[in-house]
């Protein structure tokens, strides 16, 4: 299964790029990722849905969609292994994790998602939520392989 990152902005070189890179050189089928950016000044709502309309517009078809929003489930790293397992047997083409701009989703693409995932209560960097996911879908494979990795 492909997965990918679908995110509103453009990544910098820094630490946090190179922590993404650690992590996403050790997945298996590695991990894309596809920047969208809206660039007009457009009202809050309306750059919402815009950065939805360019987010979706990326979603592979028959892929998975986790749009990653504070209002999300709270996910263990075990129950986005279990989740991942249950997407390749089903045969899913790819998983797509979407990283919403400033102000969160557009409804369109909440409506869209498979599921909607909390990294918790606390806000992070877009930047570093990039890292964070390559970490997680790396955690989980080494659950889902019995690495070491991951001990419970």
């Amino acid at each position: 299964m492909k997965t990918l990152i679908l995110a509103v902005g453009r990544a910098r070189p820094g630490p946090e790029k190179t922590l993404f890179d650690h992590y996403a050189s050790r997945l298996r089928g590695g991990l894309a990722v596809v920047e969208v950016e809206e660039k007009r000044p457009l009202p809050v709502p309306a750059r919402k849905e815009r950065e939805a309309e360019l987010l979706l517009a990326q979603v592979p078809p028959g892929a998975v969609l986790v749009a990653l929003d504070e209002h999300g489930k709270a996910w263990s790293s075990l129950a986005l292994a279990r989740a991942l397992e249950k997407w390749q047997d089903d045969s899913r083409p790819a998983l797509a994790f979407a990283i919403g701009g400033a102000d969160g989703h557009g409804t369109a693409l909440l409506a869209r998602a498979d599921v909607v995932v909390s990294l918790g209560a606390l806000t992070w960097p877009h930047m570093l939520v990039r890292a964070l996911i390559a970490e997680q879908v790396y955690r989980a494979q080494c659950i889902l392989g019995g690495h070491p990795y991951h001990r419970e």
